[in-house]
């Protein structure tokens, strides 16, 4: 493909709305929902989590590898396969904020049991849809900045569907958000029916090797880089409304103003890191955005009730670092496959590649919430030590994960032998 215009750009990215519109309400809002409606411990919240976010990422590389097979048989195909995943993710959605539309009393035994049913079927359907979906835009191909406007797009896309998901609820309420994320999936879906399409890159009868991309040193050192990156960036995502409500105390009317805030920022800073790519190249852009979230989140440690106002500038300038992380790692990504010319596995790299990102999820949900509860935290909680405990999981841990990644991005890429992936896009073969 030898150019990726405005066009091409909103009918192969718009479908990334809708699947970040339902991850911030996943990984975000239910937590805290589950917590404060129906009064789940936070340290068996967590478990249930963990198992169910872990389950999810161990079938995330088979479905890499049904997508590589699916791309290899025909677009249409992968198009169909899409439908299905959204028809599940949808009702999995749907259900899992009104468990008591199944569970009537929501005992917290059975709540939990649907809870975990629900969240394998919705994450299921996520995880067939986005990995698909990923895969078609690394194979689109092209240079390191064409890479980056892909990704661009469909993560550009994704924060305007944050954006909605941030405001929505509150604004709405969880029916009017439920309904409008099904009106964005099927907008999205059509719309992917008339992008661009890939090549086929192999024959439909092509073994695909699950493996493969574990066997790429390059591939091993950015994912690598990946996770620490991610665990840091999750953990804040899963504790910022405990930070918010009881950390600084702000009013509930605040909270769509802080989570909007972060993803506007986010949104707008896509085009700057772009440009930032063509003179730094795609890896030291990225270390230049982990720098800045650990700047901007050790500021954040010393804030307390009634810091409200300067917090909106903490997320302002954590979702301008953000966005960093939004493109860049894709980007590179999309640039090991092509460099090894392994487009015909795309898929089973995008599997890898989602089982990471779901582990991070996993870890952050799965350890953060029962350690702070073992440290004395309960949601409301006013006591000093369970405050400080709750400020140093949200900014400390995240602070010192953010200079352990970059290190690795530092000592695992940076520093490796040259390639397209460090050099500035305009070198860039």
């Amino acid at each position: 493909m030898s150019s990726f215009g405005p066009l091409a750009g909103v009918r192969y990215g718009l479908l990334g709305l809708p699947l970040a519109f339902v991850a911030l309400p996943l990984y975000v809002l239910l937590p805290n929902h589950y917590a404060r409606t129906f009064g789940v411990p936070l340290a068996t919240l967590g478990a249930v989590l963990l198992v169910a976010r872990l389950l999810d990422a161990l079938i995330d590389p088979l479905l890499g590898r049904l997508s590589d097979r699916l791309h290899a048989r025909s677009a249409q195909a992968v198009l169909g396969f899409g439908a299905v995943a959204a028809g599940v993710l949808l009702l999995g959605f749907g259900l899992l904020f009104f468990p008591q539309l199944l569970v009537d009393p929501p005992r917290h035994g059975a709540l939990l049991v649907v809870a975990a049913v629900l969240l394998a079927l919705t994450y299921a359907g996520y995880s067939m849809l986005s990995i698909a979906h990923q895969s078609w835009g690394a194979m689109l191909g092209g240079d390191a900045s064409q890479r980056s406007r892909i990704v661009g797009w469909r993560e550009g896309m994704g924060l305007v569907g944050v954006v909605l998901a941030s405001v929505t609820p509150t604004l709405a309420g969880l029916p009017a958000t439920v309904a409008l994320f099904g009106v964005l999936l099927v907008a999205g879906w059509f719309f992917w029916t008339q992008a661009p399409r890939p090549g086929r890159n192999a024959a439909p009868h092509v073994s695909v090797d699950l493996r493969l991309p574990l066997r790429r040193a390059p591939f091993r050192r950015l994912l690598a880089v990946f996770v620490l990156n991610g665990i840091a960036s999750a953990v804040p995502a899963t504790l910022v409304l405990f930070f918010v409500q009881d950390r600084l105390r702000a009013p509930a009317a605040m909270e769509p103003a802080f989570l909007g805030l972060y993803f506007v920022v986010a949104a707008a800073s896509i085009p700057v890191w772009l440009r930032i790519v063509r003179r730094w190249g795609l890896a030291r852009s990225w270390l230049g955005g982990m720098c800045m979230s650990v700047a901007v989140f050790a500021w954040a440690g010393a804030m307390g009730a009634g810091d409200a106002v300067p917090f909106l500038v903490v997320c302002a300038l954590s979702g301008f670092a953000i966005g960093s992380d939004l493109v860049l790692p894709s980007a590179l990504l999309a640039g090991i496959i092509a460099d090894a010319g392994d487009q015909p596995h795309a898929g089973a790299y995008f599997g890898w590649w989602n089982f990471a990102t779901k582990l991070n999820l996993a870890l952050a949900a799965g350890l953060a919430l029962p350690l702070l509860g073992l440290a004395g935290y309960v949601p409301g909680a006013r006591d000093a030590s369970a405050l400080q405990a709750l400020s140093l999981a949200y900014c400390l841990l995240p602070c010192v994960l953010k200079v352990a990644a970059g290190a690795a991005l530092w000592a695992l890429v940076i520093r490796s032998p040259a390639s397209a992936l460090q050099l500035p896009a305009k070198a860039a073969p």
